[in-house]
């Protein structure tokens, strides 16, 4: 799917897909293939995870040193909601955490950063399902 903002001075998601992302900025377009945190003012941070399996409090208390006014959180190909002790660093600071498929996220992110919202999305990026034989 492709996805094209208007104008856009920050981080913009230009298309997804199964396991990728494409980000595109003033200067270039990227196509990634393993999770991401993207912010919309130029936060990018690998996020060691493939699976919603991998996931952990730790990959929460990541999101929680982000400054943003919005969090999402992109749970995959399917809405996955993470188990509320995970979300304890964000709890604590009084924040709270979108979530949606990565589909959604990458969508939301876009508008909310188009609007000039500082935004910061967490995208898990599964690998594409194999095909059956």
């Amino acid at each position: 799917m492709k996805l094209q903002p208007d104008k856009f001075d920050a981080q913009a998601i230009k298309g997804h897909g199964p396991g990728w992302v494409s980000l595109v900025t003033a200067t270039q377009v990227e196509r990634l293939e393993h999770s991401v945190i993207v912010g919309s003012r130029g936060e990018r941070v690998d996020w060691a995870c493939s699976r919603f399996e991998d996931l952990n409090a730790e990959h929460f208390a990541l999101l929680a040193t982000l400054p943003a006014e919005v969090l999402i959180f992109g749970s995959g190909a399917r809405n996955r909601f993470p188990p509320a002790p995970w979300l304890r660093p964000l709890v604590l600071q009084g924040r709270g955490l979108e979530t949606m498929d990565t589909a959604a996220a990458c969508r939301t992110y876009n508008v909310l950063a188009s609007e000039g919202r500082h935004v910061v999305v967490a995208l898990l990026l599964e690998p594409p399902a194999a095909p059956n034989t």
